[in-house]
Protein backbone atom coordinates (compact mmCIF):
# COMPACT_ATOMS: atom_id res chain seq x y z
CA UNK A 1 0.00 0.00 0.00
CA UNK A 2 1.40 3.10 -1.21
CA UNK A 3 1.65 6.73 0.97
CA UNK A 4 -1.03 9.14 0.43
CA UNK A 5 0.39 12.02 -1.80
CA UNK A 6 0.20 14.85 0.78
CA UNK A 7 0.57 17.49 -2.28
CA UNK A 8 -2.35 16.08 -4.48
CA UNK A 9 -4.77 15.95 -0.97
CA UNK A 10 -4.25 20.07 -0.56
CA UNK A 11 -4.47 20.34 -4.24
CA UNK A 12 -7.67 18.25 -4.56
CA UNK A 13 -8.95 19.62 -0.60
CA UNK A 14 -8.72 23.26 -1.73
CA UNK A 15 -10.47 22.35 -5.14
CA UNK A 16 -13.04 21.23 -3.17
CA UNK A 17 -12.88 23.65 -0.34
CA UNK A 18 -13.51 26.10 -3.56
CA UNK A 19 -16.16 24.43 -4.42
CA UNK A 20 -18.10 23.98 -1.19
CA UNK A 21 -17.47 28.05 -0.48
CA UNK A 22 -19.21 28.48 -3.72
CA UNK A 23 -22.11 26.13 -2.81
CA UNK A 24 -22.30 27.91 0.68
CA UNK A 25 -22.31 31.56 -0.81
CA UNK A 26 -25.05 30.63 -3.23
CA UNK A 27 -27.05 29.22 -0.65
CA UNK A 28 -26.34 31.31 2.49
CA UNK A 29 -26.50 34.77 0.97
CA UNK A 30 -29.02 34.01 -2.06
CA UNK A 31 -31.30 31.01 -1.15
CA UNK A 32 -31.30 31.23 2.68
CA UNK A 33 -30.01 35.51 3.17
CA UNK A 34 -33.62 36.02 4.48
CA UNK A 35 -34.19 33.42 6.92
CA UNK A 36 -30.54 33.70 8.02
CA UNK A 37 -31.35 37.70 8.98
CA UNK A 38 -34.62 36.60 10.51
CA UNK A 39 -33.04 34.15 12.52
CA UNK A 40 -29.97 36.54 13.46
CA UNK A 41 -32.38 39.30 14.71
CA UNK A 42 -34.74 36.76 16.47
CA UNK A 43 -31.41 35.57 18.82
CA UNK A 44 -30.24 39.79 18.87
CA UNK A 45 -27.74 38.99 17.39
CA UNK A 46 -25.57 40.93 14.40
CA UNK A 47 -25.43 39.66 11.00
CA UNK A 48 -22.59 37.59 9.42
CA UNK A 49 -19.84 39.86 8.66
CA UNK A 50 -16.42 40.16 6.59
CA UNK A 51 -14.53 38.85 9.53
CA UNK A 52 -17.17 35.57 9.83
CA UNK A 53 -17.47 34.84 6.21
CA UNK A 54 -13.43 35.11 6.30
CA UNK A 55 -13.19 32.23 9.11
CA UNK A 56 -16.44 30.28 7.53
CA UNK A 57 -14.16 30.40 3.71
CA UNK A 58 -11.10 29.22 5.57
CA UNK A 59 -13.29 26.49 7.63
CA UNK A 60 -14.43 25.20 4.26
CA UNK A 61 -11.31 25.34 2.26
CA UNK A 62 -10.03 23.11 5.75
CA UNK A 63 -13.02 20.86 5.57
CA UNK A 64 -12.21 20.24 1.20
CA UNK A 65 -8.58 19.24 2.51
CA UNK A 66 -10.01 16.41 5.24
CA UNK A 67 -12.18 15.63 2.91
CA UNK A 68 -9.63 14.40 0.00
CA UNK A 69 -7.82 13.02 1.97
CA UNK A 70 -10.73 11.00 3.60
CA UNK A 71 -10.89 10.00 0.01
CA UNK A 72 -7.11 9.04 -0.40
CA UNK A 73 -7.76 7.15 2.76
CA UNK A 74 -10.48 4.96 2.04
CA UNK A 75 -8.86 4.62 -1.72
CA UNK A 76 -6.88 1.51 -1.58
CA UNK A 77 -9.86 -0.39 0.04
CA UNK A 78 -12.91 1.30 -2.18
CA UNK A 79 -10.67 1.73 -5.29
CA UNK A 80 -9.69 5.00 -7.19
CA UNK A 81 -12.85 6.76 -9.16
CA UNK A 82 -16.24 9.09 -8.28
CA UNK A 83 -17.81 6.23 -6.43
CA UNK A 84 -15.06 6.28 -3.84
CA UNK A 85 -14.94 9.90 -4.02
CA UNK A 86 -19.09 10.00 -3.32
CA UNK A 87 -18.65 7.61 -0.18
CA UNK A 88 -15.78 9.79 0.81
CA UNK A 89 -18.19 12.89 0.43
CA UNK A 90 -20.99 11.06 2.13
CA UNK A 91 -19.14 10.83 5.25
CA UNK A 92 -17.91 13.83 5.76
CA UNK A 93 -21.37 15.08 5.16
CA UNK A 94 -22.62 12.71 7.80
CA UNK A 95 -20.15 13.96 10.03
CA UNK A 96 -19.45 18.05 9.50
CA UNK A 97 -22.85 18.62 8.60
CA UNK A 98 -26.07 15.77 9.76
CA UNK A 99 -24.98 15.24 13.16
CA UNK A 100 -24.04 18.77 14.39
CA UNK A 101 -26.74 19.92 12.51
CA UNK A 102 -29.75 17.67 13.53
CA UNK A 103 -28.25 18.08 17.17
CA UNK A 104 -28.92 21.72 16.61
CA UNK A 105 -32.91 21.54 15.90
CA UNK A 106 -34.31 20.49 19.22
CA UNK A 107 -32.46 23.30 20.83
CA UNK A 108 -34.35 25.72 18.82
CA UNK A 109 -31.55 28.11 18.28
CA UNK A 110 -32.86 28.45 14.80
CA UNK A 111 -35.67 27.47 12.68
CA UNK A 112 -35.70 24.03 11.84
CA UNK A 113 -37.14 24.80 8.23
CA UNK A 114 -33.45 26.67 8.13
CA UNK A 115 -31.21 23.96 9.36
CA UNK A 116 -33.03 21.44 7.10
CA UNK A 117 -32.13 23.51 3.80
CA UNK A 118 -28.84 23.72 5.08
CA UNK A 119 -28.55 20.00 5.26
CA UNK A 120 -30.16 18.73 2.49
CA UNK A 121 -28.46 21.01 0.44
CA UNK A 122 -24.89 20.23 1.72
CA UNK A 123 -25.80 16.66 1.29
CA UNK A 124 -26.01 17.63 -2.49
CA UNK A 125 -23.01 19.97 -2.55
CA UNK A 126 -20.08 18.35 -0.69
CA UNK A 127 -20.09 14.64 -2.26
CA UNK A 128 -20.17 16.93 -5.78
CA UNK A 129 -17.40 18.88 -4.29
CA UNK A 130 -15.20 15.95 -3.36
CA UNK A 131 -15.88 14.26 -6.52
CA UNK A 132 -14.44 17.25 -7.92
CA UNK A 133 -11.52 17.61 -5.82
CA UNK A 134 -10.72 13.67 -6.18
CA UNK A 135 -10.00 13.90 -9.58
CA UNK A 136 -6.73 15.73 -8.84
CA UNK A 137 -5.75 13.21 -6.42
CA UNK A 138 -3.16 10.81 -7.74
CA UNK A 139 -0.76 8.18 -5.54
CA UNK A 140 2.82 8.79 -5.50
CA UNK A 141 4.95 6.73 -8.47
Amino acid sequence: MSKINMGRVILGGLITGVVINLGEFALNMGVLGNLWAEAMKALNRPQVGNESAVFFMLLCLGLGILAVWTYAAIRPRFGAGPMTALCAGLLVWALAVLYPSAGMIPMGLFPAKLILYAILWDLVEIPVAVIAGAWFYREQA
